[in-house]
């Protein structure tokens, strides 16, 4: 039997790279990357080790907000059975945009030949978040004699490249992985037209965690939350601007009777406070900060719609989520979106980004709210399974030619 066949045998060994993944210090970030690498191990295919580096900060103290959130992450943990080593790397103001990837690769490497002095002689580098992570990625597998692949997200492709060293970093990164993975068909589309070779680029869409969220009843979901009965809107995602959470609030105002929750943390949030206030909607407007997976289930559960206002998304997980739940969704008609919300059952697209838009699409979808059952049957079809096959297929092939290559 030849080596590269045996690859089939043997688990693949994954380097799972990005600066995107939770930790025990700050559980709700990149929790999308885990819950993939979560999946894909689960297969009992794939062992993995984490690299997921942060940026150095000097203090822990509490006012600086997240920084501080950094600074306590430790450095090496385990997390759902997953070693994960958090090593530090230095991010300069200024030119740090253009400085990360060198300084992101020259952190990780000690952290990633400690995995190789521990005998994790891993096959393939698997990085998330195209910028700078992917640029890093190429900078180590170079270092390190490995294959790399990189997954795009969405911000990196559709905001970061507009800056042309970010740009020219990315493509001459993809002219080396082995495979550039886009999480929708329309992020991988903006993928090509960046220059990124065509035969290497891949669409792999999120699933979702069909057992973790599923339909609970309402008035039972909505006693665990404590929240009152009537209309229930309910908007999930960091406190920033290209949520969208202020459309929702501005919308609130004009939807007399309905409720919004707010679900997430982060700079805008004395921001959103004032505007509510502002607006005088403050006494139909909760802020939950942010929520753990369990708890967000029954969040999903207790409201009546979801509404995400997003300025750009790649593949925006917590729609499938409500979904999954039975609630349906209005959210706007960008990046992947449309690739989620195909019909009225699962809800309503916004045809711009505007509140006047909101409006009409909670007063239609409230006006015929369709069976829970059937929206979670929309996201049925989304488990994470068919992504976990992509990927098993993808890294065989590739650990399997590294082998054929080696042994040339």
């Amino acid at each position: 039997m030849s080596e590269g066949h045996a690859l089939h045998r043997e688990p693949i060994r994954l380097l799972t790279f990005s600066t995107l993944y939770p930790s025990a210090a700050r559980p709700g970030h990149g929790i999308f990357v885990e819950t993939r690498l979560r999946e894909l191990v689960a297969s009992g295919v794939v062992a993995s080790r984490v690299v997921a580096p942060v940026p150095w900060f000097f203090s822990t103290d509490q006012r600086f907000g997240e920084y501080a959130r950094m600074a306590r992450t430790r450095l090496r943990e385990s997390r759902n059975g997953l070693d994960v080593q958090h090593p530090r790397y230095f991010l300069p103001p200024r030119v740090g945009m253009n400085m990360a990837p060198f300084t992101l690769a020259m952190g990780a490497k000690p952290a990633i030949q400690r995995l190789l002095d521990e005998g994790f002689d891993f096959d393939v580098i698997d990085a998330h978040y195209y910028y700078p992570d992917g640029v890093a990625a190429a900078l180590l597998a170079r270092y390190f004699n490995k294959p790399f692949t990189v997954t795009a997200r969405g911000s990196d492709i559709n905001l970061i490249a507009r800056h042309s060293i970010p740009d020219k970093l990315m493509r001459w990164a993809a002219g080396r992985a082995a495979a550039s993975i886009g999480v929708s068909q329309a992020l991988t589309d903006a993928m090509g037209k960046m220059g990124m070779p065509a035969s290497r680029l891949l669409m792999m869409p999120n699933g979702v965690d069909l057992k973790r969220f599923h339909i609970q009843p309402q008035a039972a979901a909505r006693a665990v939350m404590g929240w009152p009965a009537g209309p229930m809107l309910l908007s999930v995602g960091n406190l920033v601007e290209n949520k969208g959470h202020h459309v929702a609030i501005e919308a609130l105002a004009r939807l007399p009777g309905f409720r919004l929750v707010i679900a997430g943390e982060g700079p805008e949030r004395e921001a959103l406070v004032a505007l509510a206030s502002r607006i005088h909607v403050a006494s139909r407007l909760q802020f939950l900060g942010q929520v753990d997976q369990d708890r967000l289930a029954s969040c999903y559960s207790a409201a009546d719609m979801l509404v995400l206002a997003s300025s750009r998304e790649g593949w925006p997980n917590v729609l499938l989520e409500s979904m999954a739940c039975g609630t349906p969704v209005v959210a706007t008609r960008v990046g992947g979106i449309p690739e989620i919300v195909t019909s009225f059952t699962a809800g309503r697209l916004m045809p711009e980004r505007t509140a006047d838009d909101m409006v009409m699409g909670v007063e239609d979808l409230w006006r015929h709210l369709p069976d829970r059952a059937a929206v979670r049957a929309c996201a049925q079809a989304r488990s994470w399974q068919s992504t976990t096959d992509a990927q098993l297929g993808l890294f065989r092939r590739i650990a399997t030619q590294d082998v054929e290559r080696a042994h040339a």
